[in-house]
């Protein structure tokens, strides 16, 4: 049976906040995810999808069920620590996947478990993966999030913050690691996050249908020329999905020599003090993002102009009220006090 062939990214017409809200977390995954929140049929799932095809492959331990990164000893799972001692690891290669949560799973699906009795019968821990061991290192898409219950949701949002699943039964506990890319989609007429989980998302964007009729006629002319013959339609966008893929490469390297500077803090610290936001993760949220976004165009300086491009993503859900959805006369005010305070760092 031939596999079904994803949608590639690069033939999305239009939705660029949500197009560069993947692309920074696919660069930077301490950003924290992205929500993306839309009426349906938005291309929201698709180019979810599609985003796995940018990714690069990677070196992981072979036959771990916690697919444990190659390389990273100090953060293997147990049983690949045991594996180890005994000189018992091999390296593997493997593609990144999708890795979808049903919004019928239970803790116990998502966290995994804890046989107890084997645990008691012969001190050794036996630990049944979950969806959180499969999702390290991979891609976590959660679709209509807010119909997910909340206690689901903040064991997502921790485990992505820790980098690492915790699981305790019966004072029997165990970890692995739980590195993933966090992407939740849902259509907020079916109802909203509680804010303090909207707050734990790195980034947010809301996306409507495209109003341009040039642009919406171009949607419906790929959709058929790509139900009409996947294979060709995938093959012409196969250079444009390789470009993405290798800047996608080359801006993770980049990552590693960036150091924000003063003027890039201080103008988060500012924004976030001049719209009353809360807290402090938007801040630091703003300033990776910052640097994520200078390392996406190539660079390895990053700037408070930075700053107020990625301001839009970062802050829109953490506010009470929001000014990037009010009139054009508030946004360009906004923008326009951001630019003129970049002016004076």
């Amino acid at each position: 049976m031939t596999a079904r062939k994803t949608y590639p990214f690069a033939a999305i017409v239009g939705q660029d906040e949500m197009k560069e809200g993947l692309i920074l977390n696919t660069i930077n995954p301490s950003i924290g995810g992205v929500l993306i929140r839309g009426e349906k049929g938005t291309a929201k799932s698709t180019a979810v999808r599609a985003l796995a095809a940018l990714l690069p492959e990677r070196e992981v331990v072979k036959g771990c069920a916690c697919g444990c990164q190659w390389g990273r000893w100090e953060s293997l799972c147990p049983d690949c620590m045991e594996r180890r001692t005994s000189g018992g690891l091999e390296m593997d290669i493997r593609a990144m996947q999708v890795v979808e949560l049903p919004l019928s799973s239970t803790e116990d699906r998502v966290a995994g478990t804890l046989d107890i009795e084997h645990a008691i019968s012969t001190g050794k821990k036996k630990f049944e993966p979950g969806v959180l061991a499969k999702a390290n290192g991979n891609i976590l898409y959660v679709d209509e999030i807010n119909l997910l219950d909340d206690h689901i949701v903040d064991l997502l949002l921790d485990s992505a913050a820790m980098g690492m699943n915790f699981i305790e039964r019966e004072s029997v506990s165990y970890s692995h690691p739980a590195r993933f890319i966090l992407i939740g989609t849902m259509n907020p007429e079916e109802g909203d996050l509680r804010p303090q989980l909207l707050d734990r998302f790195g980034l947010m964007v809301d996306i409507k249908g495209e109003y341009d009729d040039r642009k919406r006629a171009e949607i419906i002319r790929r959709r058929l020329a790509f139900e009409k013959d996947s294979d060709g339609f995938c093959s012409s966008y196969a250079d444009q999905n390789t470009e993405i893929k290798k800047r996608i490469i080359e801006a993770r390297a980049i990552m590693d020599t960036i150091e924000p500077d003063d003027r890039t803090i201080d103008m988060a610290v500012k924004v976030s003090l001049h719209l009353g936001v809360d807290g402090h993760r938007a801040d630091l949220t703003m300033v990776k993002a910052a640097c994520t976004y200078a390392a996406w165009q190539g660079r390895d300086q990053v700037t408070p102009y930075d700053v107020i491009h990625v301001s839009g993503l970062v802050l829109p859900h953490r506010m009470r009220r929001n000014p990037f959805q009010d009139s054009t006369l508030d946004t360009m005010e906004l923008k326009r006090w951001m630019e003129a305070t970049a002016e004076t760092l």
